[in-house]
Order: structure tokens, then C-alpha cells, then sequence
């Protein structure tokens, strides 16, 4: 004893000790607890593994019963309430498997305690022990959801301790004239544990997926918005350059176009024309930073004004029927309306109406084949109406490189500018697309309260 003190008192002694109370509390926090961990829902069967998990109990409640009076020499009013518990431990672990585990292992060892009583008075020869065929069901089928619902530490842990249990039960205290059930015990939970556990990680993984993938499909949205966002600056640069170019211009030969003009007048004019000049410095550097970035892969058409010819000017209406030309040139059939008479826009106006038609031809190049294109154009007293729709296509569609958010920059434009749009399909696996573009600046947020939005509705 002296001996054995030394040795508990050295630095070995004390870190064994150490590692051991860790154990402890780490199965006590494990494995001590009440949480609930309830199976999910299903989507078409809600209850359906529930109600089986239910009728196995009830099979095993009886089972157990039954097992215990007729073969293991238990009276019923012990018999009864032994298996009542191991039923009731499968119906709990579908809302607390740890509790469940806890209150089948309880009743199977009052159970073997016992029948092993019995066994050793020469009553219950040759009978299932130290479990009973009934327990073991009950007890895989509480492991069994304990391993779908925690984590694999726990399981184990769980496992372990069953398997302790079973290894002092049967080999530490014994009986005498029965038939083992340890090792078969042992096995059946193990298998259990592990495919409960590999079930979990599957689902667990499948989860993960799902999540990553929704997150990635997000993450690109965003990223088409914030390029088609950075693309549609870039355009209204050169028109808004091209005003402050004018100011600047009309500022400066404004005092040699009146007679002996005033100094107030001359500094007003040269004021406007240095905050003009210096507006588009401004103008120039937010554009340096805009064209570094390049344009994402599958944008229709390279265009004046894009990264090809950065310093060419943005397209307006005018250039429509040289648009509508190409597209006649890849051999598709294309007709064009204009009603109304028809009137210089605002720049900004003209060009979304031209990026619009041009990103709907696009479109119906990629995805209808073969499809007759209409092209309208409807100038109304308070806008520009854009209409594009192609038929039924005569093909299969090619496989597609675009990052198929095309849609998404059109209504970006159309919102910029207070106007409405829609975009669905039409007849006989036709598409059509409808923009109105107000030809005044809205007075509100866009979208909200303005006249266009409602006279028109957005889909």
C-alpha cells in the first residue's frame, strides 16, 4: 500500500488521475443529459416512421412480457412493468434517445438481475440471458435512433458502456444453466451503432450540399447584379461625360456671345465651367476604376462603348436596324414596328431601350432556334414601350456558356429608370418581353408611386 501511495503521488499518479476525471466529465456531459433530440418531420410520410417505431414498441412490450413469465419464471406484476419500459424507451428515443438509452439499459438489467435469480434457484432452465430476445430488439432499436440523432462520440460512448454492462453482467457475476446471449448482444449493437451513425453523416453531408450549393447559387446572383450593375455605370458615364462636356463648353463661349458682359456674369460662367471640368475628372477616374474590371463571359455582342472601344459612343435607337441586321445576318427571321411618332429620349432612356432589344435578340438567338423575332417600339406622351417576342422554335436549343442572367440586367436598367417591365412565357412555347421606359425621371424611389408603375405590372 505504501508502494502503490508512492506511485499515486508522483506526476504519472496525478496526470492518470487528471485523464481520468476528464473522461468522466466528458461522459457525464454526454451522456448525463434530458435534451430533447426529435427525428425530422418527413415531407410525405410526417408520421410514418413514428407510428412503425410505436408498433415495434407495442410488439415489444409484449414480447418482453411474455418472455419473462413463461420462460423466465418473472411474476407479472415485475414482468409487466420491465417490459412496458422497454417499449416506452423506443417510443421516447424518437423525442430524448438519451433518456431512452438510460431507461432501456435500466430495464434490461433489472430484467437479467432477475431472471438470473431465478436462474441460479433451477427455475428458468436454459433461458435467454443475460437479454432477453425481446430486450435486445428494444435495446437496437433505442441505439439505433441514439446514433441518427447525436453525435458519433456520444454513440459510442453509449455502445461502450452497453457493452461493459454486458461483459460484468454475464462474465463478472454469471449464472448457471442458460443460454448466452452476450456475444450476439454485443455484435447486433455494434452493427446498429455503425449504420446509425453512417446514415447520420449522410444525411448530415447531403445537408452540407444542399446549403453550399444554395449558398453558391447566391453568391453568383449577386455577383451577375454587381457586374451588370458596374456594366450599366460604365455606359452612363459616356452620356453623363457628353452633358458635362456641353456645360463646360457652353460655359465658356457664353460671355463672347454678349456685349461688354458683366464680372459677375464671367466668374458665374467660369465657375460652372470649373466645377464641369472638374465633375469630369471625377467622371474619368470613376471610369478608370469601372474598365479594369472586364466583362463576364457570355454578354451579348461586343458593342461601341464596351471594352473593345472603350472611347467610342454608347448606343442609341438610332443603331437599331444595323442591330436588327446582324441578327437577320445569323439567318433568323425578324420583324420590326415602330408606332407612335417618333422622338429624341433622354440618352439614358435610349440606350437601356437599345441594350434591352439587344439583350432579348440575344436570347432568342440562344434559346429559340429557328423562332420568328418581333421587334415593337411604342412612343407614348410619357415614355418608350419595348417589346420582343419570339415564336416557337423549330429546334432544340444549343447548350448554353451564358451565365443566364440576362433577364436580371434588363430589369436592372428598368429599374434605374423608373420603369416597369415583364417577362414570361407566350404562345405555343413562345417568349415574350415587355419594358416602359418613363422619359422623365421618377419623383420617387422607383417602382413606388410613380404613374408608370402603375399603369403597368411587373413580373
Amino acid at each position: 500500500m505504501s508502494r502503490l501511495g508512492r506511485v499515486t503521488d508522483t506526476g504519472v499518479g496525478r496526470a492518470l488521475r487528471a485523464r481520468v476525471e476528464g473522461w468522466l466529465r466528458v461522459l457525464r456531459d454526454d451522456l448525463w443529459t434530458i435534451r430533447a433530440d426529435p427525428m425530422p418531420a418527413s415531407t410525405w410520410l410526417r408520421w410514418l416512421p413514428h407510428g412503425l417505431v410505436c408498433l415495434a414498441a407495442f410488439g415489444v412490450t409484449f414480447g418482453a412480457v411474455g418472455q419473462l413469465v413463461d420462460n423466465g419464471g418473472v411474476g407479472p406484476q415485475i414482468a409487466f412493468p420491465l417490459g412496458l419500459a422497454q417499449g416506452g424507451a423506443m417510443v421516447l428515443a424518437l423525442w430524448r434517445p438519451i433518456s431512452a438509452w438510460w431507461l432501456s439499459t435500466a430495464a434490461m438489467l433489472l430484467g437479467a438481475l432477475e431472471v438470473r435469480r431465478h436462474l441460479l434457484a433451477g427455475g428458468a432452465l436454459d433461458f435467454t440471458w443475460p437479454w432477453t430476445s425481446a430486450g435486445i430488439i428494444g435495446h437496437m432499436a433505442v441505439l439505433l435512433l441514439l446514433a441518427l440523432r447525436v453525435r458519433t462520440r456520444v454513440s459510442v460512448e453509449a455502445l461502450a458502456l452497453t457493452m461493459l454492462l454486458t461483459y460484468v453482467v454475464q462474465g463478472l457475476l454469471g449464472a448457471a444453466g442458460y443460454s448466452s446471449t452476450g456475444v450476439l448482444a454485443v455484435t447486433l449493437f455494434a452493427v446498429v451503432v455503425v449504420l446509425g451513425t453512417a446514415l447520420r453523416g449522410r444525411r448530415e453531408a447531403r445537408a452540407e450540399l444542399v446549403e453550399q450549393t444554395t449558398l453558391t447559387a447566391e453568391e453568383r446572383t449577386r455577383r451577375t447584379l454587381l457586374e451588370e450593375r458596374s456594366r450599366i455605370a460604365r455606359e452612363l458615364h459616356d452620356v453623363v461625360a457628353h452633358h458635362m462636356s456641353v456645360i463646360s463648353i457652353q460655359a465658356q463661349v457664353a460671355p463672347h456671345l454678349v456685349e461688354n458682359p458683366p464680372d459677375e456674369l464671367r466668374e458665374n460662367l467660369a465657375g460652372i465651367r470649373q466645377n464641369a471640368l472638374e465633375a469630369l475628372i471625377e467622371l474619368r477616374r470613376v471610369l478608370g476604376v469601372l474598365r479594369s474590371e472586364h466583362t463576364g463571359p457570355g454578354e451579348p455582342f461586343g458593342e461601341a462603348g464596351d471594352e473593345t472601344t472603350p472611347h467610342a459612343p454608347q448606343p442609341t435607337l438610332d443603331r437599331l436596324d444595323a442591330l436588327v441586321e446582324n441578327t437577320r445576318a445569323a439567318g433568323r427571321e425578324v420583324v420590326t414596328h415602330i408606332q407612335g411618332e417618333r422622338r429624341p429620349l433622354p440618352p439614358g432612356v435610349e440606350l437601356s431601350a437599345y441594350r434591352i432589344v439587344q439583350e432579348a435578340l440575344s436570347n432568342a438567338l440562344r434559346h429559340a432556334p429557328g423562332a420568328r423575332i418581333t421587334v415593337r417600339l411604342t412612343y407614348e406622351p410619357d415614355g418608350l414601350e419595348v417589346e420582343v417576342v419570339n415564336g416557337r422554335p423549330t429546334g432544340p436549343p444549343p447548350p448554353s456558356t451564358g451565365a443566364g442572367h440576362g433577364l436580371l440586367g434588363m430589369r436592372e436598367r428598368v429599374a434605374m429608370l423608373g420603369g416597369t417591365m415583364t417577362a414570361h412565357l407566350w404562345h405555343w412555347d413562345g417568349f415574350k418581353v415587355t419594358a416602359f421606359l418613363p422619359d422623365t425621371p421618377p419623383a420617387d424611389t422607383p417602382g413606388t408611386d410613380h404613374p408608370t408603375a402603375r399603369r403597368k405590372g411587373t413580373s
